[in-house]
């Protein structure tokens, strides 16, 4: 994951923006989000548009949104036509434990599960194609989908881009090991705050 995060913090322009809604999409979506949480990418493009990397803060804002959005949308789809044939395949077994916290929260917590399991790394990758397995009907998986996709992914972009600009700011005063420091601390902070947050 290490020589990933490495790549991703090496690139410029409008590819930031193409890889960074694919790994969106693509946790969702295909279940990838077990190799990379889509908030990295997305936290990365934040420091990248902080940067001035050839990325702009308020285009990457609606291109994770929407990557979010239909990544969700695609893995319900997902769920909702497997059915129960996608519990039985070689990955939900390897996953099981995951599989069954995720169904048990969306018995709780029926669409509510869908906005929260968007902040929750454990259920992301899961809630949406599990909402689909339960039938939840697609207009209110839709709309607690989409309130989601907008808190987590302007929410993330924004992590990622105050981190930057603290590592920038700090650089410039005390050098790169403190800057690296306070900007570590700018992210757990924030990480912690949205936790607690979500606990509340």
């Amino acid at each position: 994951m290490q020589s990933i995060t490495n790549w991703l913090l090496n690139l410029n322009g409008p590819l930031v923006y193409l890889i960074v809604a694919a790994l969106v999409f693509a946790e969702d979506a295909l279940f990838v989000g077990f190799v990379l949480p889509g908030e990295t990418a997305v936290v990365i493009g934040g420091v990248l548009a902080s940067a001035h990397r050839g990325v702009s803060l308020p285009l990457l804002m609606p291109v994770v949104v929407l990557a979010a959005i239909i990544g969700d949308s695609v893995g319900y789809e997902v769920g909702r036509s497997l059915g129960p044939r996608l519990l039985g395949t070689r990955f939900a077994t390897r996953h099981q434990d995951r599989v069954e916290r995720s169904q048990d929260f969306i018995r709780r917590r029926g669409p509510y599960a869908v906005f929260l399991g968007r902040f929750v790394a454990v259920f992301r990758a899961m809630v949406p194609a599990l909402a689909g397995v339960s039938r939840l009907p697609y207009r209110r998986f839709l709309v607690f989908n989409a309130a989601g996709g907008l808190v987590w992914g302007v929410g993330y972009c924004l992590v990622g881009y105050l981190a930057g600009a603290a590592y920038k700011h700090v650089a410039g005063v005390v050098g790169t090991a403190l800057a690296g420091f306070v900007a570590a601390v700018v992210v757990v902070a924030a990480a912690v705050w949205a936790w607690r947050r979500h606990h509340r």
